[in-house]
């Protein structure tokens, strides 16, 4: 039912919405159970109301509180507001802060815990005291948690929201993001809204009743039968027929107008009868737009004044902020209210009800409301079509003013920038410093509640103020920062703008720099990212501004696919890091890029672990806004390529940890989860890998498209796949983001031309694969980039080259187990080995293959040895010797079961079964905890025991020794030189 005639005890008669009344209903019903006092152990959903204005979706709401109320149900309810829509999270305040309002600091960081640093200048309860900004998508994270936790804490949960066409952008963002979940919690989310009235960006807001299998519920205008209804309840029984049908008529069946119109026929006393339809006519027109305007102005100049006040004001309108911007005295202002809201243009004051935070409109209070506004002091109009209208009436120019007049009142008021500044955005550019420091301020707090683009607005107004000379590089620097994650492009022209102003400290200088760089890292323009920085390390006079940019400098060269003289590069890199202790986090920068450029160069393993432990010193920052976390993850992956991934682990688990605390949920989380998942692919564990970077992947495309997220996120995916014998769904994946038609500028790992060559080589396209791997191994040889451990173009060019050329696919291996050896890992050569073995005769490959494989049996590569056992078990049974042949087989099948590696395992049963012999029941090894007997025997080998020795005292052979070797090097995510940190750490643990 819709609209609605007053009743005794102030209720409102619904009519003709039986369908959306019983839709709810059934809803509270699954919500709270159907018994009356039953534990709240029921299920969720969502309940979409759309309509035009005036169709009473706001009496729905209301009909759905008196029902959650009188179920026990908690309510939460906010509603749009017109005019501000762009002060981010609005929406979110007006419905959080009911639970919030009542609690100290403490119990709020009691309550939130680790969230609270992100989340609370987002819902109000503090202007932002994170030193670290956090992203959209944290901050959305953040509140997902905080109303999961309230739904369970006050279940059953009603979440109401009125005019939801008119929520600002970010609150209708979390709530898109957050609907889907209702239906798992004690929580029912019931909107209202204008379909014609929603934004284009509220798209997929718009889609969300479809998404639970239903559509919402779109009102219909009343039959005549209902306006007559209205037109009783209002003017009595004695109403004739013609008359009731006009007011239908008139008003197309809109319950608001139709009770309006029946309002002012009481006012002007006119009998419901068929000889006045000419005057019914006359005031159907007053009760819209030109009508109720004239109406108005019938009341009388303070009147009018009064009501453009308030609907300047907004949520923020009070009877005392109301009269101070238009200039009106108390005796005026009392006058103007009493006369408004006979007029029915204000509404009357609405007592909070039990709840505590209920208002009118069945929402919390208006924001910025002071322990000085009372129930009499607080403004609202009648209905939002009435506000509209009224706003819409003001002249332009002194709607200008008063906007002007209200950012001075509000400011006075104390509710704060982002409230100021809401006001300040309407108005004409004047020179004024305070403006430009109150919209420089409030954006300052939307960044540090997650709201980049608000922040965006801010700033662009400030920039048109224009501010001081001695402001506008800053308002220029802060402009660039707030679009750098959306809109790096644009970021690059206001850093650039900002660097050529005339006043410019050298601490704000180096910071636009830095920005500027990172702007065009990410617009794929890592040559002037490189360029920027250079150039800022020749002028700098600070001895740590200038050490900070030649790191930048080292690092976006390293990142850089078109890098002209890596060589020179690298012996510079080298010569720095020579004279460098690791004192500050500029000095452990570089010699990061040094552990990594050696380690990607193919230097010896040991020199690339010197130079990760140097840089580790007292840490390396993963979220310092000053530096990038470029350095840290890649110091990270040095040790997984030198054979220590455990420790990598160890460390990404630390950087991830640190950017979930900042709320960095973009693209570096999406990083930290696609290479977290890249390290357990390494260790040979794809089941975990393929989820955690399938993950990254989900989390990359949330980002954006064609960014470096998504393409190492795909390409380790597809690496994933091809290890577990998915070829065709490894193909899906690549044809979906186009993998292998777009070469990034940038430098990523895996590299993808390798990949794309891995995958050609896979579906058996061989021609194809040898372009692609052929050209992927002249472009990084001519930079230097040796390691077949990083890059294993050389290994898989040799099998695609082996069935056309096997003479140069022998020659090609034979390289690549070259320059494993000069980097020494063991899993480089095992792997280096393996693919030398593919390409060799039948005749001499068990002897390579066992060579291959009793180096991978001293790494912590799983799926490697699991390859290699396999070729080894095949090659032996095919030059007949099935016995040993049946041994490797087995341990392949048991490898290739714990790794994930599906396809490998059932080849391993069919040469099991072609040998005569049933697979044995592999062992189901706990890989996350040694047994005593394994700590035992990884001290022995510690402290140097030789394998033969360890055997002697355990009374065990040396072969047994080496397999349980090889058992802890894969459980422990470390070779032989990762035993002493293993057991150092084991007896800390004890």
């Amino acid at each position: 039912m819709a609209l609605r005639g007053d009743r005794p005890g102030g209720r409102r008669l619904l009519l003709e919405r039986e369908a959306e009344t019983a839709a709810l209903e059934a809803l509270l019903t699954d919500l709270t159970g159907a018994a009356q006092g039953a534990p709240a152990t029921g299920t969720g959903g969502l309940l979409a109301f759309a309509g035009p204005a005036g169709l009473g979706k706001t009496t729905l709401l209301g009909e759905v509180r008196r029902r959650a109320v009188a179920r026990g149900c908690t309510v939460l309810s906010a509603r749009g507001g017109e005019h501000e829509q762009g002060v981010a999270f609005q929406v979110v305040r007006h419905l959080l802060q009911p639970l919030l309002a009542t609690s100290t600091e403490e119990e709020h960081r009691a309550t939130l815990g680790s969230w609270y640093d992100i989340v609370a200048p987002a819902v109000g309860l503090v202007a932002g005291s994170a030193t670290v900004s956090p992203d959209p998508q944290g901050v959305r994270d953040g509140l997902d948690w905080i109303v999961t936790r309230f739904a369970v804490q006050h279940a059953p949960l009603v979440l109401m929201l009125d005019d939801a066409h008119w929520a600002d952008a970010e609150s209708l963002a979390w709530l898109t993001g957050f609907a889907p979940r209702v239906t798992e919690l004690p929580m029912l989310l019931v909107v209202a809204y204008r379909p014609d009235e929603l934004p284009p960006a509220a798209a997929a807001f718009g889609r969300l009743a479809e998404r639970h299998g239903s559509r919402a519920l779109d009102l219909a205008p009343l039959t005549p039968g209902a306006v007559g209804r209205i037109v009783r309840d209002a003017l009595g029984e004695e109403a004739d027929e013609a008359f009731c049908r006009e007011t239908w008529a008139v008003t197309g069946g809109n319950p608001f107008e139709a009770v309006e119109l029946a309002a002012r026929v009481a006012d002007r006393g006119l009998k419901p009868q068929a000889v006045h339809l000419p005057e019914l006519r006359e005031l159907a027109s007053a009760v819209k737009g030109g009508g109720l305007i004239e109406r108005l102005e019938r009341l009388g100049t303070s009147a009018v004044r009064f009501a453009w006040s308030a609907a300047v004001l907004g949520a923020d309108a009070s009877r005392a902020r109301a009269a101070s911007v238009g200039g009106l005295g108390e005796a005026e202002s009392a006058d103007a209210v009493a006369k408004l809201r006979q007029a029915r243009i204000l509404a009357e004051p609405v007592r909070e009800g039990r709840e505590g935070h209920e208002d009118r409109a069945g929402r919390a209070g208006p924001t910025g409301r002071t322990a000085d506004d009372t129930d009499d002091d607080r403004l609202e109009f009648f209905h939002p079509l009435v506000a509209t209208a009224v706003y819409r009436a003001i002249p332009a120019a002194f709607r200008v003013a008063m906007h002007g007049q209200a950012a001075a009142v509000v400011s006075q008021a104390g509710l704060g920038v982002t409230a100021t500044a809401r006001h300040l955005l309407e108005t004409h550019p004047e020179s004024d410093p305070w403006v430009v420091q109150q919209l420089s301020e409030a954006a300052r707090e939307y960044r540090r509640a997650g709201a980049p683009e608000a922040a965006r607005r801010c700033l662009a107004r400030a920039l048109r103020e224009p501010p001081a000379m001695e402001d506008r590089a800053r308002v220029l620097y802060d402009l660039g920062c707030s679009v750098l994650l959306t809109e790096p492009a644009i970021t690059v022209n206001h850093l650039r703008a900002a660097l050529d102003e005339p006043v410019l400290s050298p601490d704000l200088r180096a910071a636009i720099v830095y920005r500027l760089a990172q702007a065009l890292g990410h617009s794929d323009r890592m040559a002037e990212a490189a360029d920027t920085v250079a150039e800022a390390a020749r002028w700098a006079t600070d001895a740590k501004t200038r050490l900070h940019m030649q790191a930048e400098q080292f690092m976006w060269n390293a990142f850089r696919a078109d890098e002209q003289d890596s060589a020179a590069r690298s012996r510079k890199l080298a010569r720095l890091a020579d004279h460098l202790t690791g004192r500050g986090t500029a000095e452990r920068y570089v010699l990061g890029l040094r552990a990594w450029d050696a380690m990607v160069r193919g230097e010896p393993a040991t020199t690339a672990l010197y130079w990760a432990e140097q840089a580790l010193g007292e840490g390396l920052p993963w979220t310092d806004e000053r530096w990038g976390f470029e350095v840290p993850v890649v110091v990270a992956l040095t040790f997984m390529y030198c054979d220590q991934p455990g420790r990598a682990e160890e460390l990404f688990h630390q950087g991830i940890v640190e950017c979930q605390d900042k709320g960095w949920r973009g693209a570096h989380l999406s990083f930290g989860c696609t290479l977290l998942g890249y390290i357990r692919y390494r260790r040979g564990r794809l089941n975990t890998a393929e989820t955690m970077v399938r993950d990254g992947l989900r989390i990359a495309d949330r980002v954006g498209h064609q960014v470096p997220a998504q393409y190492f996120a795909v390409g380790i995916l597809i690496e994933i796949l091809l290890a577990r014998g998915r070829v065709d769904e490894a193909q899906e994946v690549a044809a979906t983001y186009r993998y292998g038609e777009i070469t990034p500028s940038a430098v990523v790992y895996p590299d993808s031309q390798t990949v794309h060559g891995e995958l050609l080589l896979a579906l058996g396209r061989h021609r194809e694969a040898e372009q692609q791997l052929a050209q992927a191994g002249a472009r990084l040889d001519a930079r230097g980039m040796r390691n077949p451990a990083w890059c294993p173009w050389p290994l898989r060019l040799a099998a695609a080259t082996e069935a056309t050329d096997p003479v140069r696919a022998v020659a090609i291996a034979e390289e690549g187990v070259s320059r494993a050896r000069r980097f020494g890992t063991q899993s480089a050569i095992g792997q280096a080995l393996h693919a030398l073995a593919g390409v060799t005769p039948l005749a001499r490959r068990p002897e390579v293959l066992a060579e291959a494989v009793g180096h991978l049996e001293r790494s912590p590569a799983g799926h490697d040895l699991a390859r290699a056992l396999f070729d080894h078990g095949v090659a032996l049974r095919r030059t007949g010797r099935p016995q040993q042949a049946a041994e490797q087989l087995h341990r392949a099948l048991e490898g290739a079961m714990q790794c994930g590696a599906d396809a490998l395992a059932s080849r391993a049963r069919e040469e099991l079964d072609a040998t005569g012999l049933w697979p044995l029941q592999p062992r189901n090894a706990d890989v996350a905890s040694l047994t005593v007997q394994e700590r035992n025997v990884a001290e022995w080998a510690a402290r140097g025991w030789s394998n033969a020795h360890i055997a002697e005292v355990l009374g065990s052979t040396e072969p047994a020794v080496t397999r349980m070797l090889s058992d802890i090097y894969l459980k422990a995510g470390c070779d032989h030189t990762g035993l002493a940190r293993l057991v150092a750490r084991t007896r800390a643990g004890d």
